[in-house]
């Protein structure tokens, strides 16, 4: 197997032929020739369905996680339509307690009112035969979103599978290149490719990636019927920066090491966690399961106010709610509803130099100690 970079370089891209654009641009027509009622079926008939700049980006992303991509207008999309492809009443769905908020919104307020079960689980808890007991999905997020808590991938798929359930783990904070969960014994995986996969914040898209070709199929059937397809000008926009991302990834995990370890000594930033600090309570389970770490930390500071005066005292780190772009980027997490002490920051490392970067938010901690 070629290496990551080569990998997302030449992800989904053909030789071609003399004469045809190295990067080709995106097929913007939602209409295609069908021909005479003789001529056999185009792939490519209406852009609901499918479109050549959609099978461009999954076949890159499928090559990266080992399995069948479906790409999907959000990372919501994507994993709505996971949670309404495998929930059935009276059956049980089990989502983490820690993760991405809007997932338990949307099961609580759709799948619930429909007899379905939804059980909640922290990403570190204890993951015992009842927890999966009686589920038709268990859907992971890890590392999660906002705590970077870590679970053991591998062991709660044999649980669940045991059980009867499928699993889906959302890699969005991981990326395809630091964590392969199919490899890992995941049924499927979902991701925001919003963030760190396209990289330039620029668009909004997602994706699911199957490991069992009829599971593929039934996944991309799900879209084509709920309508939550990407645009070609997103999808070709994804593709274009995910031919960076081994080059953005090292740099970004590079920043968020230094400023794990510079936010340790300051005594503004409490709780700091970043599972590739060797002292991290998820570092032993990550470091098994993750091929490379990610560019995403937190920590806490004492208020509100303190957050505030954080981010207006930066240079380098804006106030923004996504993650994984160039830029870093800083989001108080509280403020939408996440479970979390009001001062904890999410902070999303971006590409500028370590040093500076470092230099940067050190002086906007010690501003809130002056």
């Amino acid at each position: 197997m070629t290496g990551d970079g080569t990998r997302c370089v030449h992800g989904g891209l053909g030789t071609g032929a003399v004469g045809e654009p190295v990067h080709p641009g995106p097929v913007l027509s939602s209409t295609f020739r069908l021909g005479l009622p003789h001529d056999a079926a185009a792939q490519d008939f209406y852009g609901r369905a499918d479109n050549p700049t959609f099978r461009v980006l999954e076949s890159a992303i499928g090559e990266l996680e080992g399995g069948s991509c479906t790409s999907f207008s959000s990372g919501m999309a994507a994993i709505a339509a996971v949670l309404r492809l495998a929930a059935r009443p009276g059956a049980a769905v089990v989502l983490p307690s820690d993760g991405y908020y809007l997932a338990r919104l949307l099961a609580r307020d759709e799948l619930a009112p429909q007899g379905v079960e939804i059980r909640e689980m922290a990403t570190a808890g204890s993951w015992n035969d009842q927890v999966v007991e009686g589920a038709t999905l268990v859907l992971l997020e890890t590392p999660s979103n906002p705590g970077l808590e870590v679970c053991d991938i591998r062991a709660i798929a044999e649980r669940a599978h045991a059980a009867g359930a499928l699993v889906a783990v959302d890699n969005t904070t991981a990326t395809p290149l630091g964590q392969r969960p199919l490899a890992l014994g995941a049924d499927l995986v979902v991701a925001s490719d919003t963030k760190a996969l396209a990289g330039h914040g620029d668009v909004v898209l997602g994706h699911v990636t199957a490991r069992d070709p009829i599971l593929a199929d039934r996944i991309r059937i799900a879209r084509t019927r709920g309508g939550a397809v990407p645009g070609p000008m997103e999808a070709w926009l994804a593709h274009r920066g995910l031919g960076t991302l081994d080059l953005r990834l090292a740099r970004q995990a590079a920043n968020a090491h230094a400023l794990a370890l510079a936010l340790l000594t300051h005594p503004a930033a409490q709780d700091v966690r970043w599972p590739g600090l060797p002292g991290d309570p998820a570092h032993a389970i990550a470091s098994t399961q993750m091929r490379r770490w990610n560019g995403v930390l937190r920590f806490t500071l004492g208020s509100t106010r303190q957050v505030g005066l954080f981010l207006e005292a930066s240079r380098l780190v804006g106030s923004a709610t996504s993650f994984g772009g160039l830029q870093t980027t800083a989001d108080r997490r509280e403020r939408w509803g996440d479970a979390v002490p009001p001062g904890l920051v999410r902070l999303s490392a971006g590409c500028e130099d370590t040093d500076d970067l470092v230099d940067d938010v050190l002086g906007a901690l010690d501003h809130i100690r002056a």
